[in-house]
């Protein structure tokens, strides 16, 4: 990589993440930001009144052609004349070719509104989401994220234009319709009427066994869409046990429950249909034989007739389909109250804070700090929690398994708030911090780093801009990362795969490492960051890390190497703070961390 790639954004803004998004500011962008493609609010405007100018034409157009239609046949059932002929032909021409232009241009518009909708709606969803608290994602599976930020967005985008086009056109032709069809016989629109209501009442039913059906179909894929990602994320454990076939039918099994879903709902929809055509046929009957009737008493032509049938089979549709829109966005629902769940929920842990002080000394305390996570309230993890870690020097955090050591971590971070207590950063609740500037200050190394797809460069950049390409190699170097890009086919500029896949669990750790010292933060927690690398490695980042000068370092390590070395201990035991001191300090006591100690000499 040369000169010229230095101090580049990441591709796209992908890897900048903001923060402090409320889901509250998530729908007040959706009200009020233009759509995506930077559409300015003109052109917004200029979209809705096209829609709006369109619709009347491309409708009302269509209701003149059963008009001509028995006005031709009245024509032709008497004496003949070619001049009347001529023009209601013409007329039927025009008013055709004026309907199918401004119905095309209509549609492309609302085509064209879709997909803007669909981009926008994903864009929303997506910053809803990533703006959540970490016991979100505890909560809700990825697979029900990603069915609901792919499908029922889609859905979502494609009903609403769809629908708002089928229903300005269905309107606009229902009074067109009816106002035809009191101009030739009042007493005939008036026995239309009888369909409705019977019409709507098999809707209504129809509508709350769909929606209920649909919600379910919504549902299993979404567990399907689960199935699939946990096997594909998981194979080398499916292959390490040979339970291929097993995952293969669990698989299957997810896909016959859905399959069982969609026959339902197309049986349902069937019998629906069938009642419908049923009673289109009965009161088409009914109207030939009383049209019949005003016929023989000379209150209307034939041709008046037939462009009656003509309307009345076309009102009926069209009064169908307004009541149908209704009952569909009904029926969708499902999708749509999912998507508005995740758009409107504000997160437990908030990131409105705008504390960013030129100078951080790094001072953190824990103060009587009590804590249990969302998923197990009856379950306390942390229970009056006091310590404190000093600037410039190295705190060691160790403990048996489910102490607590990664739920103080993770209060840090601020993932999660403490039900009780505080925890301070130079004298100041981390609540109180703004976002980023707190996440740049506070850096985590964990045991297992996550890497995204790009290259060795954006990932040691991940969330930072401006980067030269001399901070690069100097955290890459700390981080004792230097020699092995260096022998990587593109360097710096090599893809590590999707999740870190084409790199060692060691090579990540340190790419991590650097990544978090690029910040140059002002607390560094290392989280067993270094139990994949060799004992060179480790030995040369310790020394990096504790040259840091004034950096505040928490260290949990299982090696007792890395915490003997550390300034202060700190012991917890079933998440409380057994004792802390120095190495030494603490095994004079022969307590808690004594007994820890020679644990491990015995292993």
């Amino acid at each position: 990589m040369g000169p010229a790639a230095a101090g580049r954004p990441p591709p796209g803004g992908a890897r900048v993440r903001g923060g402090g998004a409320s889901a509250e500011a998530c729908r007040a962008r959706c009200r009020e930001l233009p759509t995506p493609g930077h559409a300015s609010p003109v052109t917004s405007a200029v979209l809705e009144s096209g829609l709006a100018l369109l619709a009347p034409p491309a409708a009302s157009g269509e209701t003149f052609i059963p008009y001509y239609t028995g006005r031709i046949i009245d024509i032709l059932g008497s004496r003949y004349d070619p001049d009347a002929f001529a023009t209601v032909i013409s007329l039927m021409c025009l008013v055709s070719f004026s309907s199918s232009l401004a119905a095309g241009c209509r549609g492309g518009l609302f085509m064209f509104v879709h997909s803007r909708l669909n981009l926008r709606l994903r864009r929303l969803l997506f910053s809803s989401l990533v703006h959540q608290d970490l016991a979100f994602f505890q909560q809700v599976k990825t697979g029900d994220l990603t069915s609901r930020l792919s499908k029922d967005t889609a859905l979502m985008s494609r009903l609403v234009p769809a629908n708002a086009n089928i229903f300005l056109r269905s309107l606009v032709k229902v009074l067109g319709l009816y106002s035809f069809m009191l101009g030739l016989s009042w007493r005939l629109t008036l026995l239309t009427l009888l369909e409705s209501p019977l019409t709507m009442a098999a809707q209504k039913v129809y509508d709350a066994r769909y929606q209920a059906v649909l919600k379910a179909i919504q549902d299993s894929l979404a567990y399907s869409g689960e199935v699939a990602r946990e096997a594909v994320a998981s194979v080398e454990t499916v292959r390490s046990f040979g339970t291929e076939e097993e995952e293969a039918q669990r698989y299957k099994a997810a896909l016959a429950h859905t399959r069982h879903l969609k026959d339902r709902r197309d049986l349902e929809r069937a019998l629906y249909l069938l009642f419908r055509r049923l009673l289109q046929l009965a009161t088409q009957v009914l109207m030939l034989y009383c049209g019949h009737q005003q016929i023989q008493a000379g209150l209307m032509t034939k041709g008046g007739l037939v462009s009656f049938l003509l309307y009345q089979g076309e009102v009926g549709q069209y009064v169908q389909t307004l009541v149908y829109i209704y009952g569909d966005l009904l029926s969708n629902v499902g999708a749509a109250e999912k998507v508005f769940e995740y758009l409107d929920r504000v997160p437990a842990v908030s990131t409105d804070g705008t504390r960013a002080p030129a100078t951080l000394q790094g001072h953190v305390a824990f103060r009587d700090v009590s804590f249990t996570y969302p998923s197990r309230p009856d379950l306390p993890v942390l229970q009056g929690v006091s310590f404190e870690l000093q600037p410039g020097a190295v705190t060691a955090l160790v403990g048996l398994n489910g102490s607590g050591k990664s739920t103080c971590v993770a209060l840090l971070e601020r993932f999660f708030e403490p039900q009780a207590g505080e925890v301070l950063l130079d004298g100041e609740p981390l609540r109180t911090y703004d976002h980023r500037y707190l996440h740049r200050q506070v850096a985590l190394v964990g045991q297992e780093p996550t890497l995204f797809s790009g290259s060795v460069w954006e990932n040691i950049t991940y969330g930072l801009e401006g980067c030269s390409k001399e901070q690069v190699m100097a955290a890459a170097q700390a981080a004792h990362a230097a020699k092995f890009i260096a022998t990587l086919d593109q360097g710096l500029e090599t893809e590590v795969g999707e999740k870190g896949g084409q790199l060692s669990v060691g090579q990540k750790q340190r790419i991590a490492i650097a990544r978090a010292l690029i910040r140059q933060p002002s607390v560094l927690i290392l989280d067993e960051a270094t139990s994949a690398l060799d004992v060179e490695s480790e030995a040369a980042v310790r020394a990096a890390v504790l040259s840091g000068g004034a950096r505040t370092v928490l260290v949990i390590a299982h090696h007792m190497a890395t915490v003997e070395g550390a300034d202060h201990i700190v012991v917890l035991e079933g998440g409380a703070v057994a004792e802390q001191g120095t190495h030494a300090e603490l095994m004079a006591r022969r307590g808690p961390y004594y007994s820890l100690v020679q644990r491990q000499l015995a292993e």
